[in-house]
């Protein structure tokens, strides 16, 4: 089968009209994603490792529900279930960054949870033996060792992260997608579109992947 494949269509112009824009709404989403799942995530993690049952619960309910449900819906929920509640439209960007927010929390959860068990309960003695509160314990000692130890896996959860943020065409918000989807249209090569768009998101992907494979070693040596 010929594709018949326009090289020509592959230039600077395609870039620099339809996909820069794109792009940096993804790194921003990205970002933006991180930081509030992790914060937030933290808080949840807390909640799991509280042992206290009204903080245990409801926090595991929503890691274990979000967890079970796919990225697209809880967007597409969010996108159209929540305009109709406080009545008024959010926009496709706003819902994009409060629903990444809100589903990343729960994965980012989970690693929080497993780095902060992975700290020997000895440390935590020994804090505690030094009249810290659990509040400076964890602030001072059980945090900062757990995300040494938890930042390549955290890397990671953010490569697939920007990987995702190519859902958030299904509520037609404008992400790198979205703009070689534009491109396609626009000049009638569809095909170019979606193979230009799968090598971009392949070397920025690889390339993020090296980076924390490199990182990785480094923390190694460090141990």
């Amino acid at each position: 089968m010929n594709l018949n494949i326009d090289w020509s269509f592959f230039t600077w112009e395609l870039f620099s009209n339809f996909v820069i824009k794109g792009l940096y709404f993804s790194l921003v989403l990205t970002v933006i994603a991180t930081v509030g799942g992790i914060l937030l995530g933290t808080v949840l993690a807390l909640m799991r490792l509280s042992g206290k049952k009204w903080l245990d619960v409801p926090a595991t309910i929503y890691v274990n529900g979000m967890r079970s449900i796919p990225l697209v819906m809880v967007i597409l929920w969010f996108f159209l279930l929540v305009p109709m509640i406080i009545g008024r439209p959010i926009g496709a960007e706003g819902s994009a960054v409060v629903t990444f927010i809100a589903f990343e929390a729960a994965y980012f959860s989970e690693i929080m949870r497993a780095g902060i068990q992975s700290i020997p309960r000895g440390q935590v003695f020994a804090g505690q033996a030094l009249g810290m509160t659990y509040g400076q314990n964890m602030r001072l000692v059980v945090l900062p060792q757990a995300f040494r130890n938890m930042l390549p896996v955290l890397l990671t959860q953010t490569i697939i992260l920007f990987q995702d943020t190519s859902l958030v065409y299904a509520i037609g918000a404008y992400d790198m997608l979205k703009g070689f989807e534009i491109a396609g249209k626009n000049y009638g090569r569809p095909i170019e579109a979606y193979l230009a768009a799968a090598v971009v998101y392949f070397i920025l992907c690889y390339a993020l992947s090296w980076l924390v494979k490199r990182l990785h070693k480094k923390i190694a040596i460090i141990r």
